[in-house]
């Protein structure tokens, strides 16, 4: 994200004038608004302008193990000694936000875990002293604990769960601190897409196959019985060539599903280069351009737990954020996949805890992390189940 000038003066040194402060103000918060929400693959916290007349809200309950074990009821649970770390205000990792944002395999704009299992997993990392964001996707088949001592992959929390499920699936397996997130189905990412004029993107030749076959997937029948075509309801524009090229809301959202070219390592680098892309077109935008996104009906399809008080907070710093980094979880360099016995095909942290303290080095810049007790307990099992599986 580029820097932008003071909120007191004009590019040309002269001092705005009230009147100057508020329309400019007013079109900082709806950046912010918008660029947040592309984290998410939307556009962030309009419900924050919108009074959460529009964007289901979802107030969580964050404790630990312990809590559950004396009775207290929990939503998302958080790594005991995490929680110590984050919750202490002298403690430098009080200074991080960390979101979920989870994209759900779903046609029929409903959310929630009876929806499907999160086909997109990413962390969004924000520093809110450095002004920096970090973007880590989950492979959906990694094989982890579903927080209920039973291995699977990832994605698998969500559709048992929701999204509390699926942020202390993150939390416990990952010695994270994540207490908020944003969903998204594919209508949704669809809709915000096509009202930011699409994005540019360079598609490679051997992609478009797949991303007109994926195109015809999304718009095919629904869970309700209704069969969306080029006759009865919805058509797709074929991509016919490569290159950079402006992608509509489906042909992106498409795009963003390609697994058959580089697998899913590759498909979730695709999601986070349509997130950039989103970012870019977002920026671009006039104020009464954002303003009509804003006022349609686009937010009736996402779901977050981000508090108001949260985004006027980082208001006044938002044109100084940048994304610095963009990978997956786990490290290229420290994985397998395999056949996992009768759970398919899995991604495999071949050793959970280096992964780990890989992730807090990239996230956080310590080189020098030693993963929890749970993290080693957790590894240790991984390797148990699926040392016999792979070569």
């Amino acid at each position: 994200m580029a820097k932008q000038q003071s909120q007191e003066t004009k590019p040309n040194g002269k001092r705005l004038t009230p009147k100057q402060k508020a329309a400019r103000k007013r079109r900082n918060i709806i950046i912010f608004i918008v660029e947040l929400f592309v984290l998410a693959i939307v556009v962030i916290g309009a419900w924050a302008i919108i009074r959460l007349t529009r964007v289901e809200h979802t107030e969580l309950n964050i404790g630990t193990q312990d809590d559950l074990d004396s009775g207290q009821t929990v939503d998302v649970v958080v790594n005991k000694d995490v929680y110590e770390n984050y919750t202490e205000p002298e403690n430098p990792m009080a200074r991080y936000m960390q979101v979920a944002l989870f994209g759900l395999d779903s046609r029929n704009k409903k959310l929630g875990a009876e929806s499907s299992r999160s086909d997109v997993i990413i962390i969004a990392c924000l520093d809110t002293q450095e002004k920096t964001i970090k973007l880590v996707s989950v492979y959906r088949d990694t094989y982890l604990n579903l927080t209920n001592g039973k291995y699977d992959k990832c994605n698998g929390a969500y559709a048992s769960g929701g999204e509390a499920r699926a942020m202390t699936m993150l939390n416990m397996n990952l010695d994270l601190y994540i207490t908020d997130y944003v969903t998204v189905g594919f209508w949704g990412m669809i809709d915000v897409i096509d009202k930011l004029g699409g994005v540019w993107i360079d598609v490679q030749e051997n992609e478009i196959v797949h991303l007109n076959n994926y195109q015809r997937s999304i718009v095919g029948t629904t869970t309700d019985g209704i069969h969306y075509n080029a006759t009865e309801g919805v058509d797709f524009t074929p991509v016919t060539q490569s290159g950079r090229q402006l992608l509509n809301g489906l042909q992106a959202t498409a795009y963003c599903r390609i697994r058959y070219v580089g697998n899913d390592y590759a498909r979730t680098e695709r999601q986070r280069k349509v997130i950039a892309a989103m970012m870019e077109a977002a920026r671009g935008m006039s104020l009464s351009e954002l303003t009509a996104i804003l006022n349609s009906d686009v937010f009736d399809e996402f779901s977050t737990s981000i508090d108001l008080d949260v985004i006027i907070s980082m208001l006044g710093d938002i044109g100084e954020y940048e994304i610095v980094e963009s990978c997956g979880f786990p490290a290229m360099d420290m994985l397998q996949s395999g056949t996992i016995g009768g759970k398919g095909s899995c991604v495999v942290p071949i050793d959970l805890t280096a992964n780990v303290s890989k992730l807090h080095e990239i996230l956080f810049g310590v080189t020098d992390y030693e993963p929890s007790a749970t993290v080693q307990e957790y590894s240790q099992q991984i390797q148990q189940d699926t040392s016999g599986y792979l070569r």
